[in-house]
């Protein structure tokens, strides 16, 4: 039976209408909270939602618009009247290296990646201050350094890694925790279709790289909502400026056998 850890609580995941964002709004209401589902699929979105027995509300916006942080932030106190967690989960995985990376493709990735998390702090962090709530940046292991084909995700990742640690020394005076978990490899949807598309069987995720998954499996997204509960949780008070691997294996200094 799960445990009643979110109770009263109301949380806004951006990126959540599918994947790892909806895995999260589906844990989250189970351990007790209100959700605010955000996204760009409105189909999968409402599916979600009428799911989550009226615990949830759906807001549809590009976050690639500077302003759309602000109507975020406002539907979700307008559906639930509070706002105790910012979840900032939307991101643009694109791939790209030193010569595929243009300028348009290199704004966009940090308008969503980047711009568009720091405005949602920047909206959000009254409502945060009424409720001394908190922030939860989901990163990438791809933010250290990441994959040549991922030159300009791999940059905006490491952005929003300095972001949270930043913002987590400036915020702490005012009672608001930013706290930063940084993703590996995880079977969520999108993954599952990319790797096809590039020529991967349908059932690549069965026996992945040992060198990437010992385990012998890849990370599922109700993993990941299963370690979010805890940052978004008065379980993690008062820690602030955390960032958190959620991998298997040490990411930093790692020099497997040759």
């Amino acid at each position: 039976m799960t445990t009643q850890r979110l109770t009263g609580k109301v949380i806004l995941i951006t990126g959540s209408t599918t994947g790892i964002g909806a895995a999260m709004a589906r844990r989250f209401v189970a351990e007790g909270a209100q959700v605010l589902v955000h996204g760009l699929e409105r189909p999968a979105g409402e599916t979600l939602v009428a799911g989550l027995a009226g615990n949830a509300a759906l807001h549809i916006d590009d976050l690639s618009d500077p302003l759309a942080a602000g109507r975020t932030v406002a539907a979700a106190v307008a559906a639930f009247g509070r706002l105790d967690a910012v979840v900032n989960n939307a991101a643009w995985v694109i791939r790209s290296n030193i010569a595929t990376t243009d300028a348009t493709l290199f704004d966009r990735c940090m308008a969503i990646n980047v711009r568009a998390p720091m405005l949602l702090i920047q909206a959000a962090l009254p409502h945060l201050e009424a409720t001394s709530g908190c922030v939860l940046n989901i990163g990438s292991i791809n933010g250290y350094c990441g994959e040549p084909n991922q030159l300009a995700y791999s940059m905006s990742k490491g952005a929003l890694m300095t972001m949270s640690r930043n913002l987590s020394d400036a915020l702490g005076s005012r009672k608001v925790r930013v706290n930063h978990m940084n993703l590996g490899w995880v079977l969520s949807e999108n993954e599952y279709k990319l790797k096809v598309s590039e020529g991967s069987p349908p059932d690549w995720h069965v026996h992945p790289p040992a060198a990437f998954a010992p385990s012998g499996r890849i990370l599922t997204p109700e993993q990941v909502a299963a370690a979010a509960v805890y940052w978004v949780s008065d379980e993690s008070r008062p820690v602030s400026g955390t960032v958190m691997e959620l991998e298997q294996y040490p990411v930093i200094g790692r020099n497997p056998v040759k």
